[in-house]
């Protein structure tokens, strides 16, 4: 769906337990550009509602009876809405990642996380007005100027909790299998599991960089490149063949080089 500046999202809220139903509906009316559409109890019902009736976003309980709120999304009509799961089980939160959820809310939510989520879905989906009369000027992806409102972290899951790691603390990120290894500057390192894919969706562009099918890379934190590797905090990563290029040229662009 097209999205302007003034116009509000459309939504449904979607939760078997009724007090958490009533909290969202209740949060949604707070929200100037939000307009709801539905409530319902049960997922077949708001299936049927949303596929006779588009709407901008959708709030749903993961652990729902006889279709969940995973299951239900993925019977959605493509291109669908964005979605925000709601959840009091930490444990979905990668399953919600890989289905490209908008967020992710662990229950009790309170008003400034759902607020959080919900602005993030409005940014991504109203881009910025260019200047009247000026065409942009063509500028390397560093030099952009952050998005209103742009996340500084990601959330990821760390055996049974989210934990939230600032992207400015992140040196690389390592592949292992099913999991990421994330090494941070405080010489930390948090194993999740998560897809590369994912990760590289959520990581901003203009500061990190894939380099290998195992590695991903804040470019910040490179110390010299040399001979089909990059040195970051004394470690030596290697540069894949298939990633080389689109690196090289990155870091030009960036002036890095």
């Amino acid at each position: 769906m097209e999205f302007t500046a003034t116009r509000t999202l459309s939504c449904v809220v979607i939760d078997d337990e009724p007090l958490a139903l009533d909290l969202l509906v209740g949060y949604c009316a707070q929200v100037p550009f939000l307009a709801l559409k539905g409530q319902f109890h049960d997922a077949l019902a708001a299936l049927s509602f949303v596929q006779d009736h588009p709407v901008d976003l959708l709030f749903v309980d993961i652990h729902m009876p006889r279709l969940s709120g995973l299951q239900l999304v993925q019977l959605l009509p493509q291109p669908g809405p964005r979605v925000i799961f709601t959840t009091a089980y930490d444990q979905y939160a990668v399953r919600s990642y890989e289905l490209s959820a908008a967020d992710y809310l662990l229950k009790p939510i309170a008003f400034d996380r759902f607020l959080q989520a919900v602005n993030k879905v409005r940014t991504a989906a109203v881009p910025p007005a260019p200047a009247p009369d000026k065409l942009p000027e063509p500028v390397g992806p560093a030099l952009l100027p952050p998005a209103a409102g742009a996340a500084d972290a990601m959330f990821v899951k760390n055996e049974h909790r989210l934990q939230r790691v600032a992207f400015a603390d992140i040196l690389y990120i390592e592949g292992m299998k099913e999991y990421l290894m994330i090494y941070t500057a405080d010489g930390s390192k948090i194993l999740t599991l998560q897809s590369f894919r994912r990760v590289e969706e959520v990581l901003p562009p203009e500061r990190f960089a894939r380099i290998h099918k195992s590695f991903i890379v804040a470019l910040g934190r490179i110390e010299h490149v040399e001979r089909g590797k990059v040195q970051v905090a004394g470690r030596l990563l290697p540069v894949g063949d298939a990633y080389r290029d689109a690196f090289m040229g990155l870091i030009r662009t960036q002036n890095l080089l």
